[in-house]
């Protein structure tokens, strides 16, 4: 195995045991994965976001549908403005380059409209999931895309907490909302980023079947190595599966997203 590879595996796992795994520069740009919150001021280097969208766009699409996009803001006024509606993350205000992703039906409406047709589908909860997934699709490859050039990026689902506003905001039409948004730049060395130690792969590979029966102890291992990562960050030391709970416990956890349907509606979404 690459002395690259085997370092990445050992601080994604936190084991000395390591999964065997195949290898090459794509899969070693995907383990390296960390999210970047401390950015220089330094704009992006020219075409690199131009680069990040044509890889965004040669994701899996459901049927060729393509019911996503972007908007790329650069200004700081309006940077600020979003950072308040996300919750008050400073990153978003520092890092250069803020993407809203967008799952967008409101293109598939116009193009019915142009052509006199129907467009009873766009109506379903099917066809927003389609739009969910095939933004996520889309943002995950423009993410990859940015990391290969040496960027950094985090993906702040706070766009969600006030989904209207946002909206209004960003100009959107009806039928579109933004799914999430993702901080872009160059990261600032005085602040590095390290790499999150995930699950073990036991604990999420299934093979044949679902299989939970050593899920307990698999969790039990997980919070000692993420409690690990906590201590070396001076974070406050704490259990993963602990912390899960009480973020799933009540509505506190959901930051305000548990009017998410009305939003929706109001948005133009009759998720049938």
């Amino acid at each position: 195995m690459n002395a690259d590879s085997a370092a990445l595996l050992r601080a994604r796992y936190r084991r000395e045991k390591l999964p065997s795994i195949a290898e090459s520069p794509v899969i070693r740009t995907l383990m390296a994965h960390r999210s970047v919150r401390a950015y220089l001021p330094d704009p992006l280097p020219e075409g690199a976001l131009e680069a990040a969208i044509a890889a965004a766009q040669s994701a899996a699409t459901s049927s060729n549908l393509q019911c996503w996009s972007v908007v790329a803001v650069e200004d700081a006024a309006r940077k600020a403005r979003l950072a308040e509606l996300c919750g008050h993350q400073k990153h978003i205000v520092e890092a250069p380059l803020f993407l809203a992703w967008i799952a967008d039906l409101s293109r598939l409406e116009r193009i019915a409209e142009a052509q006199d047709s129907g467009r009873e589908s766009l109506d379903y909860l099917e066809m927003f999931m389609v739009a969910l997934i095939d933004t996520a699709l889309a943002a995950q490859n423009a993410v990859a895309a940015f990391e290969s050039l040496g960027l950094g990026t985090v993906y702040i689902g706070g766009l969600r907490n006030h989904p209207v506003e946002v909206a209004k905001e960003l100009h959107l039409p009806p039928l579109s909302v933004g799914a999430f948004g993702l901080c872009v730049g160059a990261p600032d060395p005085a602040h590095p980023a390290d790499i999150k130690p995930r699950l073990p792969q036991a604990a999420v590979l299934h093979r044949e079947h679902y299989d939970a029966a050593r899920e307990a102890e698999l969790i039990a291992q997980y919070d000692a190595d993420a409690n690990q990562f906590q201590i070396e960050q001076g974070l406050p030391e704490r259990a993963w599966s602990s912390t899960m709970a009480r973020r799933i416990a009540g509505l506190r956890g959901l930051s305000g997203r548990d009017v998410m349907r009305a939003a929706l509606e109001t948005l133009g979404f009759a998720l049938k």
